[in-house]
């Protein structure tokens, strides 16, 4: 191209010049330094073309015309000290098109001086570089949105983890702090148990309720109908019914009754009706939710389902609260998933350890109303004692009996059936009838299994099983003892320190005798002892049964105490810390009058027994303190007698599940201790109003020093007795 030559070279070259500032993509501004306002003097093709504005409606308008309400105000700042400090500047600013459009413009502004250094002009750069911003945005959202699905695949997964130990009663709560650390800005559970309740952790004794769930404190009108009778709260509970169908729809209630599906949005501020799961629910989010940053005031509702039902809620709050978008809106799809999830879990959760309990209890109970009370026999020193492997829910087949046939005739029997099922457990209850009834009737234990074996391959028991039937008969000087074995381990005999085993009159297991059934017989003197055990006592994964046996005997030679419940004791401290099957032990001790008031107290002294949550377990543990008391010629009988009693019968009607009760010898005073599954702790009141009782921590506090401790279990209370 020729620019021409001499004179009209410059010219020229500056009108090409122009031409190219004007056919650039590239927008340019030229703005006058001179006037304060600093107005635009003159735009290219390709400003007009990128803003929406022409050249006319921006000539003498300040630059600032582009800002809108989401322009920077600080990267502006930034370019106007360049323009004070009369240097050059650049940023990426959002700025606005004439039709309101945003579009992120990346400015570059530089002083144009004239020959003696002052700056006459300002010339901007500009370039919309709109795509390059949401590319870049696109890729670092991509890149949030996959590290928080990593985090949630992180806190679902420790969610699971935390949901192995459901026997911590905070489980729940430090679930729902995990997802407040990340997920969400607050979470908590409340589960359905016959009404909503916020919870911690498990209740393991919570059962649904059959009737219509209330969730707050009843109307006037059915307290009246309640103190006037069953049959007026019957007819207000009707009426309170016709009301609750006439009423706007609860949505919480519909949630967990299945009638929603999904999650729901509860605005806690607004109007619900009284004794309404909402009602409920928003009252008590209300003041929580005041304390979030925004004070937010929707929160999010998640179903905790079970197996057949709605067992509870998770509630979550959003992390933007008040100052971005509210309930639902708040959550993107990675917390959504993750709270559903935790819900999920939570609900199978609980469903499977609540399931495990009642099953565990229901079995336990089952068991227990099989075996005997513990029999008192005239002339003997009865303990027993039966315990089921705690990693089995189902039914045990062990089981012992103590059998007064007559006066001087005492029959003791002890078996196991193959099998921790219903039945398992079937075959025991009728093979324990079926011994039963034939010992009274013949009394020689061999022509007994005889029997027995008869009636069993008759009535095909489907189960293999083991015992051994002992009978104790009052002679002069003594008992002696008849005995016969089904396949069972032999019991021990235990004669001053020495043992031995009565393996005489074996045979196969019951039902599969072929020839007639042997009878032993031995001469039982005052002092001995007689040990009749399951396998459970015995047998471990790690050592043979031989060897397990063997440590028996030794334990027995080993045992100094002088009443049966203390051998009992003893021999399940050494023997029994983990037992890996049922256990079931039955000791039966001659009394010595001649040497049990002044033998030496070497055994170690305490005691231990397991009692099943019933009121039954009361009486039990009195007299269980009783003897106890006796044979350590202890004088606090009265006292220990009235705070076990109090300790017992509360954790009867507080807890729930095994009650263990043990009592300890500390030199200086009894110490009592009894464990239930329930975790709160024990409270002294004042009794209770219009009703007899409460004051028995108030008993004990009089008698005893006292306290307690959380368990894994649940808890501990034990109490000293003051000399």
């Amino acid at each position: 191209m020729n620019l021409g030559s001499g004179d009209d070279w410059p010219q020229a070259l500056g009108e090409v010049r122009d031409r190219a500032l004007r056919a650039t993509d590239v927008s340019f501004v030229i703005t006058d330094a001179a006037d304060p306002d600093t107005p635009i003097v003159w735009v290219n093709d390709a400003f007009t073309r990128t803003t929406g504005y022409t050249s006319a409606e921006v000539i003498g308008r300040n630059p600032a015309l582009l800002r809108g309400p989401a322009t920077d105000r600080a990267v502006t700042a930034e370019l106007n000290e360049a323009l004070a400090q009369e240097r050059a500047g650049s940023a990426t600013v959002l700025n606005y098109r004439k039709d309101g459009e945003p579009f992120w413009n990346q400015v570059s502004v530089a002083p144009v001086r004239d020959a003696a250094g002052t700056v006459t002009h300002w010339v901007g750069v500009q370039v919309d570089v709109t795509s390059q911003i949401e590319r870049q945005a696109a890729q670092i959202a991509a890149v949030q949105l996959e590290r928080r699905a990593r985090t949630g695949l992180a806190i679902v997964a420790r969610v699971s983890e935390l949901l192995t130990d459901l026997d911590d009663p905070l489980a729940l709560r430090n679930v729902a702090a995990l997802l407040a650390s990340d997920v969400v800005a607050w979470a908590g559970f409340f589960l359905d148990d016959g009404g909503l309740r916020a919870a911690d952790g498990v209740d393991l004794s919570a059962v649904p309720r059959g009737r219509p769930r209330r969730h707050g404190p009843p109307p006037a009108a059915r307290r009246a109908a309640d103190r006037a009778g069953d049959g007026g709260a019957a007819a207000d509970d009707a009426a309170a019914d016709d009301a609750a169908a006439d009423a706007a729809p609860d949505p919480v209630q519909q949630l967990l009754d299945g009638v929603l599906d999904g999650v729901l949005e509860l605005d806690v501020d607004a109007e619900h009706p009284d004794c309404s799961a909402s009602g409920w629910l928003s009252a008590r989010l209300r003041p929580v939710l005041a304390q979030l940053p925004g004070a937010p005031t929707v929160a999010v509702v998640v179903p905790v389902g079970g197996r057949r039902r709605v067992l509870g809620v998770l509630v979550a709050v959003p992390l933007a609260g008040s100052a971005g978008p509210a309930g639902l809106d708040g959550l993107d799809e990675n917390a959504h998933t993750v709270l559903y999830l935790t819900a999920r879990r939570v609900g199978m959760a609980v469903d499977n350890v609540r399931l495990y309990a009642r099953e565990h209890q229901l079995a336990e109970t089952l068991q227990r109303a099989m075996l005997p009370e513990q029999a008192e026999i005239d002339g003997l020193d009865v303990w027993t004692y039966y315990a089921p492997n705690s990693e089995h829910a189902q039914i045990g087949g062990d089981w012992y009996d103590v059998l007064q046939i007559s006066p001087d005739v005492v029959g003791v029997v002890i078996g196991d059936v193959v099998g921790h099922d219903v039945e398992a457990a079937a075959a025991m209850g009728q093979l324990r009838s079926v011994v039963r009834a034939y010992t009274f009737e013949i009394e020689t234990p061999g022509p007994v299994l005889d029997r027995v074996d008869q009636l069993v391959a008759g009535m095909r028991i489907p189960r293999s099983a083991s015992l051994v039937l002992a009978t104790l008969t009052r002679a002069a000087g003594g008992w002696g003892l008849e005995y016969s074995r089904a396949g069972h381990l032999p019991a021990l005999l235990v004669r001053a320190g020495e043992v031995s085993q009565l393996a005489g009159a074996s045979g196969s297991l019951i039902g599969f005798g072929s020839s007639p059934r042997a009878t032993a017989r031995a001469d039982l003197r005052p002092g001995d002892v007689l040990v009749l055990y399951t396998d459970g006592l015995i047998e471990r994964r790690d050592r043979p049964l031989r060897e397990g046996l063997d440590a028996l005997v030794a334990a027995c030679g080993e045992v100094t105490a002088i009443d049966s419940a203390g051998v009992g004791e003893d021999l399940l401290s050494r023997l029994a810390d983990a037992p890996e099957d049922d256990v079931a032990l039955v000791v039966v001790r001659l009394p010595d009058p001649l040497s049990d008031g002044d033998s030496p107290r070497h055994s170690p002294r305490r005691r231990r027994w397991l009692l099943p949550g019933e009121p039954v377990s009361i009486g039990r543990a009195r007299h269980a303190v009783l003897r106890t008391c006796r044979a350590w010629q202890l004088d606090e009988v009265a006292s220990a007698e009235l705070v076990v009693s109090e300790l017992v019968a509360n954790a009867v009607l507080h807890g729930w599940g095994q009650i263990s009760l043990g009592l300890f010898d500390t030199g200086d005073g009894l110490r009592i201790e009894v464990e239930d599954s329930n975790p709160a702790p024990p409270v002294t009141t004042d009794g209770h109003a219009g009703r007899i009782g409460g004051y028995g921590m108030q008993i004990v506090e009089r008698l005893a020093d006292w306290g307690w401790r959380p368990t894994r279990r649940g808890k501990l209370v034990w109490a000293r007795l003051r000399s």
